[in-house]
């Protein structure tokens, strides 16, 4: 359970686990306006939010949709790529980014992983939510559909090595309200995010880890 704990935390912070490949489109210049369109929804919706904070429950199912795994957490984000996320006991971790640098805590093992950010967002998609979006139609097919104050956008990486098939970002009236990634073996991470807050000030200190004592540090070059 604690190995596929850290996978989930690693899908957010950018890990490389798996490929995709994009199918084929009927129309090329049909495909291109319509995923235009939509990059330009989304791009919209996610350049108003200049902070989030909230809390969250996660649920990983296997590809027969059986229960793998469920936990609860804080979240603090803030662009351009500052992220701080929180996983309660009994499983605890913390996720912590300030821009640059990535520390992944974990307080059972007294050790903490720390790698260079990844700026790409097929590789950590915690950025979808906290980082530069101007090149999301560059790394994504997107498709959406609208249904009263519900849009969902659905996500295709472009590229072959990414850690997902396809990528869900649901909002509802304009905030966002879950995320759900879908890998190549079928295996599915549910994101619900809960009492949600934008754009209010946040403390910076959020965005910086300083490593207990007696921790041991594990630099990822």
């Amino acid at each position: 359970m604690r190995k596929l704990y850290k996978g989930v935390l690693a899908v957010l912070s950018g890990v490389l686990l798996t490929s995709v490949t994009v199918l084929p489109v009927p129309s090329v210049y049909a495909a291109s306006a319509e995923q235009q369109q939509a990059a330009n929804k989304l791009s919209a919706l996610l350049s108003s939010t200049q902070t989030i904070t909230g809390s969250f429950s996660q649920l990983t199912l296997d590809s027969s949709g059986t229960q793998l795994q469920e936990a609860a957490g804080e979240m603090v984000l803030q662009r351009p790529g500052l992220f701080r996320w929180h996983t309660n006991p009994p499983l605890e971790q913390l996720l912590v980014s300030n821009g640059k640098k990535v520390w992944l805590y974990d307080p059972d093992l007294m050790q903490v992983t720390v790698q260079k950010m990844d700026q790409r967002l097929t590789h950590t998609p915690a950025l979808l939510l906290s980082g530069d979006v101007s090149q999301i139609s560059e790394n994504f097919t997107i498709t959406y559909k609208e249904g009263g104050p519900v849009i969902d956008f659905i996500l295709t990486p472009t590229a072959k090595d990414t850690l997902f098939d396809t990528l869900r970002l649901s909002f509802r009236n304009g905030v966002i309200n879950d995320m759900q990634l879908l890998d190549a073996v079928g295996q599915r991470t549910n994101i619900l995010f809960m009492n949600v807050k934008v754009n209010e000030p946040v403390d910076a200190q959020q965005f910086v880890f300083d490593a207990p004592e007696g921790v041991d540090v594990i630099e990822d070059e």
